[in-house]
């Protein structure tokens, strides 16, 4: 992941760059953004540590990093979404769900919607986790037939979503959350690291009535100013982040943590480096 995403690649500390990790052998270990999460110990620049009321459990506080981060991140800080706004999400693992989660502004859409880019990816855990955190309409590609999604969005929403959240990391993907937006004022937010490099095209004309389009690193989140805010919110009963965790394995079995992701079973696994 280093060679494969640009951001990603930062070999050592950032002020000297030079790395504290080395393998038995003396090799140099880098750290991967900056924080070499993995590790059970670790060693991060001054800039990189948060403080946050000590009262938050590191079991939850451990997912106010990328992932609920992000999606509250997108709709509080990004998007500023409007009580009653018509929402989309297209995606709904860890971020997109967390997007439907903000209620820093009273946040309570009329349309929130799923569209998966595979056809068997609508997987059984989406529609009772999407329900739990108040989804309310869902779309399976699958019983669409020719129907394009954006026309389906658009058909439900009379006219578009207000809001559109990509959290999938697909260019296609982004091109029909664009046009599942509203004319006039219909925003999409990118939220998905687009896994292939290929670029966003869009039509220009779409942009001429009034469309727009947010991109996102880290949902717009300021980690020294907004991740103590969410910690405080969460002991505060406003952020249900217990929500999120669907499973709990030890450091021996986190390929069955990647396993139960890949295959749609698991929001959030929380690896213990002591079972």
């Amino acid at each position: 992941m280093c060679s494969r995403y640009r951001f990603a690649v930062r070999p050592g500390m950032p002020r000297d760059g030079a790395t504290r990790f080395s393998d038995a052998q003396g090799r140099p270990i880098h750290h991967f953004l900056g924080v070499s999460s993995f590790a059970e110990y670790t060693v991060v620049d001054v800039n990189h540590a948060v403080k946050v009321n000590p009262a938050m459990p590191p079991a939850l506080a451990c997912l106010l990093s990328c992932g609920a981060s992000t999606g509250v991140g997108a709709a509080w800080k990004l998007a500023k979404v409007e009580p009653g706004s018509s929402v989309a999400i297209f995606g709904l693992g860890g971020v997109g769900l967390a997007v439907k989660w903000q209620k820093e502004r009273g946040f309570v859409g009329r349309f929130k919607l799923f569209w998966s880019h595979e056809s068997d990816a609508f997987h059984p855990l989406f529609l009772p986790a999407g329900k739990k955190f108040g989804v309310t309409h869902f779309i399976n590609p699958k019983e669409l037939g020719e129907k394009p999604v954006s026309q389906a969005i658009v058909e439900m929403t009379d006219g578009g979503a207000d809001y559109c959240f990509e959290c999938i990391g697909l260019a296609a993907l982004m091109n029909d959350a664009f046009l599942s937006s509203r004319e006039g004022w219909g925003n999409t937010i990118i939220l998905g690291v687009e896994m292939h490099g290929a670029p966003l095209s869009i039509p220009s004309r779409e942009i001429l009535h009034g469309k727009s389009v947010i991109g996102s690193m880290f949902g717009g989140v300021k980690p020294k100013q907004d991740i103590p805010i969410l910690a405080d919110k969460y002991l505060n009963k406003e952020l249900e982040l217990d929500k999120f965790i669907t499973h709990e394995v030890g450091f021996k079995d986190i390929n069955k943590a990647f396993d139960l992701l890949q295959q749609g079973k698991s929001l959030r696994c929380t690896i213990w480096m002591d079972m």
